[in-house]
């Protein structure tokens, strides 16, 4: 049997949201599989140089099992989101979990391919700059191509 491949859709850049994509390509990655994630509307946030502006959703998500569940209304007021996403940055690093920056480093070191979804880059008006050196620029033909012969797709 030939080496599996995973393929990942990364659609969002909130805080939260932006960990699976990267926790299952260097996962996958280490475990010997071929890996490519394509980045598409609000997950090319994830490619760009400095992470460091990205965080919780506005409006949380009610799920959240932390001490601070905030409702949409106390959520809404200025610094509620930048103090929430201040405290799961914190949660994050306290409970050992590597963060962002890591995570990317490790998938690249480990040899997962990136992808960033070039009409998305055109839509939002970023330049090739704008992102990480070392990633692809290609449309959903270009990543269907590997996804369609994947044993793993997922969409996150």
């Amino acid at each position: 049997m030939g080496t599996r491949k995973m393929a990942v859709i990364a659609s969002k850049g909130a805080l939260d949201m932006a960990y699976p994509p990267l926790i299952l390509a260097s996962t996958a990655a280490a475990m010997g599989w071929d890996v490519r994630v394509f980045f598409t509307f609000y997950g090319l946030q994830l490619l760009r140089k400095d992470l460091s502006g990205i965080a919780l959703s506005p409006l949380g998500n009610p799920a959240l099992p932390m001490p601070l569940p905030l409702p949409v209304v106390v959520s809404a007021l200025p610094g509620m989101q930048a103090m929430a996403s201040a405290l799961m940055k914190a949660r994050l690093r306290k409970k050992g979990v590597a963060s962002l920056e890591e995570l990317r480093t490790a998938c690249r070191e480990a040899g997962v391919s990136f992808i960033a979804c070039q009409m998305s880059a055109d839509l939002f008006e970023f330049q090739a700059g704008d992102f990480i050196d070392g990633i692809e620029h290609g449309g959903a033909a270009t990543f269907l191509e590997f996804a369609g012969e994947a044993d793993v797709c997922l969409f996150i």
